[in-house]
């Protein structure tokens, strides 16, 4: 016999856990049914304990700048103790029991096992049935995409998590894919003294940003004795003993002992049971509205829509399907100044659209661009200073609708140009504002300097 509820959420990551505990601290009955561990990828995986990775080697790097600046600096890259570090502190802070006791206290009814669909309103679990009489949330996330490349399934390759958990930095590593994850993970190796090679089809790192800012994160990772192939597609794949090969188009092979792949992630529908509730399990990403919803008492949050790999998304996502269920006004889902940041060093933090993006929806754009090096706070900062940022016009409404920020705080001096981006600030305003000096962040007044002579 079916079990009744209000709502049952089908995967508790980030996005989920917060629909199923704001519901259930509403006082709706919930169910709330993970597979693996509650938070999802973000906090044992990804975003959590690869800047933990992230924030070691950057702290090797800001000592070895130590000579450029003043004194000397002797420093020995020590990967077990960052590992260590890794595990001990996201097994405290980030507890699966502690966040399923969490839920459950808010009077949540948590179920671990792989749910699908039955029908609508229908979801079925391990031989169970629950019945949702509000309706179904799907925030099963996504699982990396792994490139359809000849031999790749017989070789032991690593995907994110493998990278993280490992305990030893490998002699030698070879990244299929330059892009964010790709280029964190291999700097981050590469600072603890692993030979790193990155391997990315596009013509350039980052193929998702403004050219500019891959072709400087590729210039600082080579300078840091990283070696980048771009252009460069993988044709076959093999291992022989504890060395892995990749054939590249051409005939060229490049060998190293552990290989990573990070060609990106994609929503994981085919197993859900959307072909119940008349929906295609093969799409690409589940099709909501700006309410979230896919059906009638059907809702969509985080991985699975399609809207980028990001926990912030999730989140974002989560408050307005929570306000869909509990019958509370508020704004749809607004992607026009969805914010990004890649943390490498320098970190890469982008809003809105790239110039070719804007050009190519036929807006009249105009764009421009300031070294952070050029600025009081770059030339202060010497060692470890590259950056840029560029901004993006629509001419005719005078509003930015896409900005970039790269510097050694590019994440968090992109908060002004995602405000500007989203509030639509109009250029000539941002233009008699006053900038805070020297901080990285009056470079923007610069790239607005730069935007009018364009």
């Amino acid at each position: 016999m079916a079990q009744e509820a209000d709502v049952v959420v089908i995967g508790m990551g980030v996005g989920g856990e917060h629909v199923a505990q704001r519901l259930a601290g509403n006082g709706l009955e919930v169910v709330g049914i993970e597979a693996e561990l509650v938070g999802g990828e973000c906090p044992y995986w990804a975003c959590i304990p690869s800047k933990m990775m992230i924030r070691g080697g950057n702290l090797l790097a800001e000592a070895r700048r130590v000579p450029g600046m003043a004194g000397q600096a002797q420093v020995t890259p020590d990967f077990a103790t960052v590992a260590a570090r890794i595990r001990e502190e996201a097994t405290d802070d980030w507890n699966d029991q502690v966040a399923v006791d969490r839920f459950t206290g808010e009077g949540g009814h948590f179920v671990r096992g792989r749910a699908r669909l039955a029908g609508p309103g229908r979801v079925e679990t391990d031989g169970r049935e629950f019945t949702a009489r509000r309706g179904v949330v799907l925030a099963t996330g996504s699982r990396p995409q792994i490139p359809p490349v000849p031999g790749l399934d017989t070789v032991p390759y690593w995907t994110n998590r493998d990278a993280i958990a490992t305990k030893e930095s490998p002699h030698s590593l070879m990244v299929l894919g330059g892009g964010a994850v790709g280029v964190e993970l291999a700097q981050a190796f590469a600072r603890f003294g692993t030979a790193v090679t990155i391997v990315e089809a596009a013509e350039r790192l980052l193929p998702g940003e403004e050219p500019e800012t891959g072709a400087l994160v590729a210039e600082v990772l080579t300078a840091e004795g990283v070696t980048v192939r771009t252009g460069a597609r993988a044709a076959h794949a093999r291992h022989d003993g504890d060395t892995l090969t990749v054939t590249l188009d051409g005939g060229e092979e490049l060998t190293a002992k552990r290989l990573l792949v990070a060609t990106g992630r994609r929503a994981a529908l085919t197993e859900l049971g959307l072909e119940t509730v008349g929906l295609d399990p093969d799409a690409r990403a589940l099709e909501v509205d700006e309410h979230l919803r896919a059906a009638p008492g059907l809702w969509g949050v985080g991985d699975v829509t399609g809207r980028g790999a990001f926990t912030h998304v999730s989140m974002y996502q989560a408050e307005i399907a929570v306000r869909a269920l509990l019958g509370t006004p508020g704004p749809g889902a607004d992607y026009r100044a969805l914010p990004r940041v890649t943390f490498t060093d320098p970190e890469v933090g982008s809003v809105g659209l790239t110039e070719a993006q804007a050009r190519e929806r036929g807006l009249r754009v105009r764009a421009g661009t300031a070294q952070v090096p050029s600025s009081t706070r770059g030339w202060i900062h010497k060692a470890g200073n590259e950056g840029l940022i560029k901004l993006v016009e629509d001419v005719d409404r005078g509003v930015l609708v896409g900005a970039t920020s790269v510097g050694p705080v590019g994440g968090e001096v992109l908060y002004g140009l995602v405000v500007a981006v989203q509030a639509e600030v109009p250029v000539d305003r941002l233009r008699h504002m006053m900038y805070a000096y020297p901080t990285f962040h009056r470079a923007v007044e610069d790239a607005l300097a730069a935007l009018r002579s364009s």
